[in-house]
C-alpha cells in the first residue's frame, strides 16, 4: 500500500538507506523532464526544481507505481526501488539541480557521453607479431582487437594488389601497367612510401576526395524543389574544395574558411553554407515565407552539426534533443549565429577582377550600340494590326516604337502572362529626337503606381525597383494578381516620347511571369488615354519567327547581322560576369531569432542570441550585438579549437570510412546516442590526436 508522502517525511531518515541523489535518482527523474520542466511543463508539474518536485512526490509515485508515468516507457523494477527508497529516506535533493543532460542512461546520452570526452592520446599497445605485421601504431591497435576476437591478420598483400588498392583509394583510378611494373621492380625499403607520396601529390587526389566531401556537405548545382533551377555559378566552391585538399590545407583552416572565408579573402569557401536546397519560389503568404526561411537556416544548422561535429543538432529544432545533450536553446543559438546568411550569388575577389571589369564595360557598350541600331530598325507598333508585324514578346527585352506623342503618364496594362503574376524588371520611356533619354527614372522625378504589388519577397520584388535603372529579377516588380496587372509611370513633366522598352529579366535568367497580352497607353491628364502599342501586332509566343514580319527586304540582312552581334556580345559578357560571381551566399545583418514552440515559425517565444552547444567543450559566449561575420568567425574558432573533442574524431573517422568502407564509428555523421559505438576507441583517439599534433594535416594521416 502506498503511504502518503507527508507520513514518510515524519519517519526518521536513518530508517532507510538513502540512495545517492546525484548518481542514481537524478538520472531517473531526468527522463521525465522533456514533459515536466520549464515554463510550459505538462500538467504544470516541474520536476527540475526541488520545491515543485517534492511538493508533488505523492502523486508522482502513485503514477510511477501504476506504470502511468513515464507513459511510453515505464520505469524498471530496479528504478522503482531506487525512487521509492529515495522518497522513504526523506527525498534529499542532493547537491545540484536535476540536469537532464548530466548523465548517460539507458535512454539517452549525457554530457559524459564517450564522444564528448576530451581526446587523450593513448600509447599504442605492445604487440608481439610476425615480421611485416606490426609496422606502425595502427597495426598494433588492430592486432589487439583481432586477438580479443581470436582472429589472425590477413596475409600481407602482394605489390600488385597493394598498388591497385592504393591508387583506387587515393585517386579513384586503376594503376597503369607501367606503374605496376615500376612498383613491382622497386626493391628499395621506402618503395611504398614513395608511391604514396606520388599519389598524394597528384591533382587527381583532390578531385577524388572532394567528391566524398561534397557528398557530406549536400553540394549540388541546382536549387531543388519544384523548379530545380540550375546554379551555373556554384562551381567555385567545388573547385575551392579540390584545391584545398590538393594543397593539404590544414583541416582546422579548411573548416574555418567554409564558415567564415569571406573574412580572410577566401570567398568561394562559403559556398558550403548555401550548398543545400533552396526554395526559390516565394509567396505572399507570410506563413509559407516564414517556414521557408526557417527551413533555410535549419539546413545550415543541421549540416554544420552533422558535418563537423557528427551530431544531429537539427533534432533540437522542436524540443530538447531526445537522445543527445543538445537543449533546444542550443539549436536556436546556432541558428542565430547564421541568421545573416542568405542564399544567392556574391562577387568573388579575383586577382584579375579590375581587368575583367574593364572588358565587361566595353562589351556592355558594344551590346548597347547593337541594340540601339536594332531599335531603329524595329517596326513601329500598330495596336490595330490584324496580322503580326513584330517579333513575339521576349523575356529579356521588348521595344515599343511609335509616332512621337506628348505624355505625362505612361501605363502598361497586362491581361495575360505565361503563368502567375506578371513581372517587370525595368520600364523605360525615351524622349524623341537626336539624343533620347530615359525619363521613367525615379532619379529624374518619375513616380510609379500599380494596381497591386506582390508582397512575399519585398527584398527583391518592389514597385520602386521598376524605375530605379537597374536590371534583373533581383530588382523587379510583380503584380499581386495572377495573369494581370497595371503599372503607371508619372513623368516629372509632359514630355514628347516615341519609345518604351521593358523586360521581364534583362539578365536572362527567368522566363516565367512574362506578359503575353498587354497594351501601352499614354495620357496628359490621367483622364483621356491613347493606346500607342500593344501585343496585337506581335507574333504569337512560341512561334518560330526570328525576323520582325514588318521589316523590308533590305532591312532583314542588317537585322540578322546586328542580332548575331548582340547575342555573341551577351555570351562574352556572361562569361566575364560569371567568372566574377559565385553561388556562395550573401551576408546581411542578422535577423532576430526566437525560440519557436515545437519549431513552428508562427509560435515565437523568447529572443535567442548567438551561441554554440552549451554542453560541449570549449565554452563560448558570443555577444548579442555581434555582426554576422563576428558570429560565424566565433563558431568557426569554437569548432576548430583543439579542446573540441568531436571535430578531430569526426574527420579521422571519415578518412577511415572512405579508405576501408566503414568507419571506426559506423555512423560517420552521428556520434550521438543513436549512432554507432567505436569499434576501436583507442585507435580513434590516437588518430584524432595524431591529426591535431601534426598541424591538422590530412595527407599526413
Amino acid at each position: 500500500m502506498v503511504r502518503s508522502f507527508l507520513l514518510l517525511l515524519a519517519l526518521p531518515v536513518s530508517a532507510f538507506a538513502a540512495p545517492d541523489f546525484d548518481r542514481t535518482v537524478a538520472p531517473i527523474l531526468s527522463t521525465c523532464l522533456d514533459c515536466h520542466s520549464g515554463t510550459e511543463a505538462k500538467a504544470k508539474l516541474d520536476l527540475s526544481r526541488k520545491q515543485s518536485a517534492t511538493a508533488a512526490l505523492d502523486e508522482v509515485w502513485r503514477r510511477v507505481d501504476a506504470n502511468e508515468m513515464p507513459p511510453k516507457k515505464p520505469l524498471t523494477t530496479d528504478e522503482k526501488k531506487v525512487l521509492k527508497a529515495w522518497i522513504e529516506s526523506g527525498a534529499d535533493w542532493g547537491t545540484d539541480p536535476i540536469d537532464p543532460l548530466a548523465y548517460t542512461t539507458k535512454a539517452r546520452a549525457g554530457r559524459d557521453w564517450w564522444a564528448l570526452a576530451p581526446v587523450k592520446r593513448p600509447d599504442p599497445p605492445q604487440v608481439a607479431g610476425g615480421k611485416g605485421q606490426v609496422t606502425n601504431p595502427i597495426d598494433a591497435f588492430i592486432r589487439v582487437k583481432l586477438a580479443e576476437a581470436k582472429l589472425s591478420p590477413s596475409p600481407v598483400a602482394g605489390k600488385r594488389t597493394l598498388i591497385r588498392r592504393l591508387k583506387f583509394d587515393l585517386l579513384g583510378l586503376p594503376p597503369t601497367p607501367e606503374e605496376v611494373e615500376a612498383f613491382t621492380a622497386d626493391t628499395s625499403a621506402d618503395a611504398y612510401e614513395k608511391l604514396v607520396g606520388c599519389y598524394l601529390a597528384s591533382p587527381q587526389y583532390g578531385e577524388r576526395w572532394a567528391r566524398h566531401w561534397l557528398d557530406v556537405v549536400r553540394f549540388a548545382e541546382s536549387n531543388g524543389f519544384e523548379t530545380n533551377l540550375a546554379r551555373p555559378n556554384a562551381w567555385p566552391y567545388r573547385d575551392w574544395v579540390i584545391k584545398a585538399l590538393n594543397d593539404d590545407m590544414p583541416y582546422d583552416r579548411f573548416v574555418f574558411e567554409q564558415l567564415a572565408g569571406d573574412t580572410v579573402n577566401a570567398d568561394a569557401a562559403t559556398g558550403f553554407l548555401v550548398a543545400g536546397p533552396w526554395d526559390a519560389v516565394k509567396s505572399p503568404d507570410p506563413v509559407l515565407t516564414a517556414n521557408q526561411r526557417a527551413d533555410e537556416l535549419h539546413d545550415i544548422v543541421g549540416t554544420v552539426g552533422s558535418t563537423f561535429l557528427g551530431l544531429t543538432v537539427g533534432c533540437a529544432r522542436c524540443h530538447n534533443h531526445k537522445f543527445d545533450p543538445v537543449p533546444q536553446l542550443d539549436y536556436y543559438r546556432l541558428k542565430a549565429a547564421f541568421a545573416g546568411v542568405q542564399h544567392g550569388e556574391r562577387a568573388v575577389r579575383r586577382p584579375d577582377a579590375a581587368e575583367r571589369a574593364k572588358k565587361a564595360e566595353a562589351v556592355r557598350a558594344e551590346i548597347a550600340a547593337a541594340e540601339a541600331a536594332l531599335e531603329k530598325l524595329e517596326p513601329l507598333a500598330d495596336p490595330g494590326a490584324v496580322v503580326p508585324r513584330r517579333l513575339p514578346v521576349n523575356p529579356r527585352r521588348n521595344v515599343e516604337r511609335f509616332a512621337p506623342v506628348t505624355a505625362k503618364l505612361v501605363r502598361l496594362v497586362v491581361s495575360d502572362t505565361t503563368g502567375l503574376e506578371p513581372c517587370i524588371d525595368e520600364f523605360e520611356v525615351f524622349t524623341s529626337g537626336e539624343r533620347p533619354r530615359n525619363v521613367a527614372l525615379a532619379s529624374v522625378g518619375a513616380k510609379a503606381t500599380s494596381s497591386g504589388d506582390y508582397s512575399a519577397s519585398p527584398d527583391i520584388h518592389r514597385l520602386a525597383f521598376v524605375i530605379d535603372g537597374k536590371y534583373g529579377n533581383g530588382r523587379s516588380w510583380i503584380s499581386n494578381t495572377a495573369g494581370r496587372g497595371r503599372l503607371t509611370i508619372e513623368l516629372a513633366e509632359p514630355t514628347e516620347i516615341d519609345r518604351v522598352v521593358w523586360g521581364r529579366d534583362r539578365e536572362g535568367q527567368f522566363v516565367d511571369r512574362l506578359a503575353t497580352r498587354y497594351r501601352i497607353d499614354v495620357s496628359t491628364d490621367g483622364t483621356a488615354w491613347q493606346v500607342v502599342a500593344s501585343s496585337d501586332d506581335r507574333a504569337a509566343v512560341g512561334s518560330k519567327v526570328v525576323l520582325p514580319p514588318g521589316l523590308s527586304r533590305d532591312e532583314r540582312p542588317e537585322w540578322r547581322r546586328l542580332s548575331r552581334q548582340a547575342e555573341e556580345a551577351r555570351e562574352r559578357l556572361a562569361a566575364l560576369v560569371q567568372a566574377d560571381m559565385a553561388y556562395i551566399g550573401k551576408f546581411t545583418p542578422p535577423e532576430p531569432v526566437h525560440r519557436l514552440h515545437r519549431g513552428d515559425p508562427m509560435e515565437k517565444r523568447e529572443v535567442v542570441g548567438p551561441g554554440v552547444l552549451s554542453e560541449l567543450m570549449p565554452k563560448l559566449a558570443i555577444p548579442a550585438k555581434a555582426t554576422d561575420a563576428e558570429r560565424r568567425v566565433a563558431v568557426a574558432r569554437w569548432i576548430t579549437d583543439p579542446a573540441n573533442p568531436l571535430t578531430p574524431r569526426v574527420i579521422v573517422n571519415r578518412l577511415w570510412q572512405h579508405h576501408f568502407g566503414t568507419g571506426l564509428v559506423a555512423t560517420p555523421s552521428d556520434f550521438g546516442f543513436n549512432g554507432g559505438r567505436p569499434t576501436h576507441p583507442e585507435l580513434l583517439d590516437w588518430l584524432a590526436a595524431e591529426l591535431v599534433g601534426k598541424k591538422w594535416s590530412l595527407k599526413h594521416l
